[in-house]
């Protein structure tokens, strides 16, 4: 294949096509600067956008390095042939009516199979894409307007939506854009691909990702881990719901860990932040470009105002942030600079009584610097600059570059409202190291997903790749599946089949009362009302066959020294890997919907940490007195259940234990269910 880069980055560019659309490239090239020829192509004009035009793509002077395709989807498969036989590097092709419309056109799937085989080694970019900008180096592949402006460094996006890239070039909020990148179909370079392209630029700080979904899983991983050798941190928008989700997974987890949870698994794996909107994807950006990574989520909040100490406070909490009691050595600081009347705390009033007085700012600014501080904070919002003067505020900006001089310690100005923190004043800011964030709510989004980032992530192996799904799943009955489980050192309850009630009755007296008995050929027993619980002697035991019905049974110890039950779940999700669920178990599973997801293979700190994060947790640790579980059984058995999973990852479609009982003293799995099908 071509390399991405001479497309990315071209030297030449050839427009072919006419109409609005071709005209717009050329222009949007002339406004941006690019410094190579541009050669539009056109059959009958003479000129496109007041350049000169070639009447077909054998006269251009030599193959261009990159090429925006105008025309039609049957005429796009022709010049991308044309292109590709004269050496061209790569091309946008603008055409819709491929892939995207199967069920309109009928052909479309067809269409692109032979796009692609007309590019050849040709990179090509869509169909059904706007292309791209490269605000570097001043190419715009682009039929549009847009309101990015030229930069030296900058962040990277990548997005699936033409339509928002378009908006993310408009936004006013500070945010330098090195590339925008919109991928269509993704027909032969996926965004994967793209995107660790453009982390190879040493202009680019950070990149941005809008995804549907993930595609090439191991495309999408081997990115991902090649952005955090690069120290390059990655902020991903993800919407709509993956093809791959379990829709008919017969297990608990099935209806809990969808593919929701499987995306969030592999993002918290691989380090990346997850943000919910096209605002906290800008302001998380900014912030990563600014000032990288934050250690922590510990802030230090500034603010002349005790409303908005309050509301920060608030909504930072419910964000997972921190604004930590000051220490004495802060506390004293502060008092030096604020004297007597000041209430001292986190998020800090400092009162305006110190307004506009540039030394006794910095030096509470500073005071609050401490060294576990990850990120100074000062809420400020500017006056309208039509109507009112804005000195006295600049006079902040000041004093945060100063105190972030004395400490090392990054600082962010804070507006409640996007509308109150100027372009100008944040593009200014952002020069002298000061991350403008616009709007509380998408300002604090943005310091957890830099926390996130700065938290770092596994140094393991990578998530496993599920390979071809299986075919003809079949559900293996609960003793087999137990045995499976046991095989890989899962500890399951002593127990037997029994056909018919006295023979329960019988192998009940065998195993030693209280017992549990189960009608089997059930994937949810309780709610098909096929187990009967804490049966004490033989009679007991016979009347709840009889009343389950059937002559399939199985007898099992029943465990009475319980501290709580957990569902150990995973599912095969081939959109993002096995996930690995962990939760409040037993007959209230999808009430509590007490979960956290983990991908295969995970490591026993990753799943202590998956615990600590439950809800059920306390009961684990020993609550209001009772016994805490043995932790080390705990996560044995769940380790031993990965295991059991990777051991059939040819084969395995969902295994789940509900429950997993923990006790005092060790971890049982009273209940299996496991599907595995044939290889194709």
């Amino acid at each position: 294949m071509q390399p991405l880069a001479r497309l990315l980055r071209p030297r030449s560019i050839a427009v072919i096509g006419g109409g609005t659309w071709c005209a717009a490239v050329v222009e949007g090239c002339r406004r941006i600067g690019f410094a190579g020829p541009v050669w539009p192509v056109h059959p009958t004009r003479a000129e496109v956008a007041d350049l000169p035009a070639f009447a077909t793509i054998g006269d251009l002077p030599e193959a261009p390095d990159a090429a925006f395709i105008g025309v039609n989807r049957a005429a796009s498969i022709e010049v991308l042939g044309a292109l590709s036989a004269m050496g061209a590097g790569g091309a946008v092709c603008f055409a819709s009516g491929f892939r995207e419309s199967a069920s309109e056109t009928g052909d479309g799937p067809a269409l692109e199979a032979a796009l692609v085989a007309a590019a050849g080694a040709m990179r090509i970019l869509g169909p059904n894409c706007y292309g791209f900008l490269n605000l570097l180096d001043g190419a715009a592949l682009w039929p549009d307007q847009h309101g990015a402006e030229r930069v030296t460094r900058g962040v990277a996006i990548v997005t699936q939506s033409s339509n928002l890239a378009l908006n993310l070039t408009m936004q006013a909020r500070g945010l330098p854009l090195a590339y925008v990148v919109t991928v269509g179909n993704q027909a032969q370079t996926g965004l994967a691909e793209i995107a660790r392209g453009l982390l190879e630029d040493d202009r680019v700080t950070a990149l941005g990702l809008h995804l549907e979904g993930v595609g090439d899983l191991a495309g999408f991983i081997s990115m991902a881990r090649a952005a955090h050798a690069a120290g390059k941190p990655v902020v991903v928008l993800k919407s709509g719901a993956s093809d791959g989700a379990r829709a008919a997974a017969l297990s608990h987890t099935g209806s809990l860990a969808g593919s929701d949870a499987g995306a969030q698994a592999l993002f918290d794996r691989l380090g990346l932040a997850r943000v919910e909107s096209p605002a906290e994807m800008v302001e998380a950006l900014k912030l990563l470009h600014v000032a990288g990574p934050l250690p922590s989520g510990r802030i230090g909040v500034l603010s002349s105002s005790g409303g908005e100490a309050g509301i920060i406070a608030d909504m930072g909490a419910a964000r997972g942030l921190d604004c930590p009691p000051l220490t004495e050595v802060q506390r004293a600081g502060l008092r030096d600079a604020l004297g007597p009347k000041v209430a001292l705390a986190n998020p800090l009033d400092y009162h305006t009584y110190i307004w506009g007085d540039h030394a006794a700012l910095t030096r509470v600014f500073t005071a609050m610097l401490a060294p576990h501080i990850a990120l100074g904070v000062a809420i400020l919002d500017f006056p309208r600059r039509d109507r009112c003067d804005p000195a006295a505020w600049e006079i902040v900006i000041d004093a945060c570059a100063d105190a972030m001089e004395a400490t090392g310690i990054p600082m962010a100005v804070l507006s409640s409202l996007a509308d109150t923190l100027p372009e100008a004043t944040a593009q200014a800011m952002g020069a002298r190291g000061i991350t403008p964030l616009s709007g509380f709510a998408e300002g604090l989004a943005a310091i957890r997903a830099a926390a996130r980032i700065g938290a770092g992530h596994t140094d393991g192996p990578p998530p496993l790749v599920p390979g071809p799904e299986p075919m003809a799943p079949n559900l293996l009955t609960e003793a087999e599946a137990k045995a499976l489980l046991a095989a890989h050192g899962v500890q399951v309850p002593r127990g037997s089949p029994a056909t018919g009630p006295d023979d329960a009755a019988a192998v009940a007296g065998g195993i030693g009362f209280p017992v549990v008995l189960k009608g089997m050929g059930h994937a949810h027993k309780t709610e098909a009302g096929a187990v009967a619980l804490h049966l004490s002697d033989t009679d007991a035991v016979r009347q709840a066959a009889r009343r389950i019905g059937g002559n399939a049974f199985l007898v099992e110890e029943m465990v009475t020294d319980g501290v709580a039950e957990l569902l150990v779940g995973i599912l095969r999700d081939p959109a993002h890997g096995f996930v690995l669920t962990l939760g409040a178990g037993g007959v209230l599973t999808e009430v509590l919907a007490d979960t956290v997801s983990l991908l295969l293979p995970a490591d026993a700190p990753g799943i202590e940490a998956a615990l600590n994060r439950l809800r059920i947790a306390p009961l684990l640790r020993g609550f209001r007195g009772k016994p805490p579980a043995d932790r080390a059984a705990l996560v044995s058995a769940i380790l031993a259940v990965q295991d059991c999973a990777m051991a059939h990852a040819e084969t395995l479609v969902e295994l789940e234990i509900n429950p997993l009982i923990a006790t005092p003293g060790r971890a049982v799995a009273v209940d299996a269910l496991i599907r595995l099908g044939e290889t194709q």
